[in-house]
């Protein structure tokens, strides 16, 4: 008889427990258990054949009882997962998405990891429930964001890490490391800041960004494989990447006076690329006109020369014809552009002088007419 059941006892009368009364029953009373175990021991009695535990009733239920043991080894395996099937609790083999058989329990168990799923892990930010807006609002962990750069200046870095677990390396995801995600993040969060150290932070805020990335994502594959961890790196995404709030004006500033120094320096070096080969051309110019100029004048000395020189020949050979063929090319150079008429009249007879009347020095010569006055002339017209 229970002892809630008895009348008396060292708690008093009633239904009473060691630790005083206990509630009172206002509804019906729950079954006890006693009578549950009586009446199906009745009703399993009159379901055997003679209507107690013989040996062929005895044998149903063992039949039965296998066959029940038998089919629970079916299990289904979701389409993110992969069902790892361990045998006394040493991996044998890995199954794919669908229905499968394992020897049942305690022969074989399996597990079902989300083998097939990629996961992400954000660095340096956290989601957190915001009343306010009915949702979730996105809060930065400046003890994980805040790294030092090779330089000696500090950045927040905030990523995001891309993972899941290797086909062929579940069994280590399972078995030899104990908490995952930690681990990944740990892992993340030193490899960047490792990457971060060794490198300079101009860099880094403008255009290294990607290699950053592949290469904390190369570090990260490196150290998890040394664990043996059976997760494999995806991809690393790098969300921001700015100077401390407490010295990001200063920075900008900094930045902007950077900017006007390089777009000085390119100016000038733009106006330098265009003056000095202009000035190599016009020294390069001077040069050849200085030498075409003393090539000529070399040419001209040496012609003058050679010329005199055979005129001086023919000279000593007939002085009196040279002397007057050189005095009649002298004046044919002189009075060859001049428009006077030299007459001479011979024995004086002047009336043989024929009257000349210069009309074109007579008429007078009028300035070319201009575009408009053209156009004037020929509307009059």
């Amino acid at each position: 008889m229970p002892w809630k059941n008895q009348g008396g006892g060292p708690w008093g009368q009633g239904p009473k427990g060691p630790w005083g009364g206990g509630p009172q029953s206002v509804g019906p009373r729950p079954p006890d258990l006693e009578d549950l175990l009586r009446r199906g021991q009745d009703k399993l009695q009159a379901l055997l054949p003679g209507g107690h535990f013989s040996g062929m009733g005895i044998a149903l239920v063992l039949v039965g009882a296998l066959a029940i043991w038998g089919l629970s080894g079916f299990f289904r395996v979701q389409s993110e997962e992969l069902g790892v099937v361990l045998r006394f609790g040493k991996h044998v083999r890995t199954v794919q998405p669908g229905l499968n058989y394992h020897l049942p329990y305690p022969i074989e168990t399996v597990l079902l990891p989300k083998a097939l799923r990629v996961s992400t892990l954000s660095i340096g930010m956290s989601l957190i429930d915001d009343p306010a807006r009915r949702g979730r609002t996105m809060r930065d962990v400046p003890e994980e964001s805040l790294m030092l750069t090779g330089d000696e200046n500090i950045v927040d870095v905030d990523f995001t890490v891309l993972w899941r677990i290797k086909p062929d390396g579940v069994g280590n995801f399972l078995f030899n490391i104990q908490n995952p995600e930690g681990t990944v993040k740990a892992v993340a969060e030193s490899a960047m800041r490792e990457v971060i150290g060794r490198s300079l932070i101009q860099p880094i805020l403008t255009g290294a960004r990607t290699t950053n990335e592949q290469g904390v994502q190369e570090l990260m594959q490196k150290t998890l494989d040394q664990y043996g961890s059976g997760i494999q790196i995806t991809q690393v995404q790098m969300q921001k990447v700015d100077p401390p709030a407490q010295v990001i004006d200063a920075f900008r500033d900094v930045q902007a006076a950077r900017a006007d120094f390089e777009r000085l320096q390119n100016e000038a070096q733009t106006y330098a690329n265009r003056v000095i080969p202009d000035a190599r051309g016009r020294a390069a110019q001077i040069l050849q006109v200085a030498e075409g100029y003393k090539e000529q004048a070399v040419a001209e000395a040496k012609g003058q020369s050679s010329r005199f020189t055979k005129v001086y020949d023919e000279y000593k050979k007939a002085p009196d014809v040279t002397r007057q063929r050189i005095y009649l090319e002298t004046m044919e150079r002189i009075l060859g552009g001049s428009e006077k008429l030299v007459y001479d009249g011979g024995n004086g007879n002047a009336q043989s002088v024929v009257p000349y009347l210069p009309l074109s020095e007579l008429t007078p010569r009028r300035p070319p007419a201009t575009a408009g006055q053209q156009q004037q002339q020929g509307g009059t017209r």
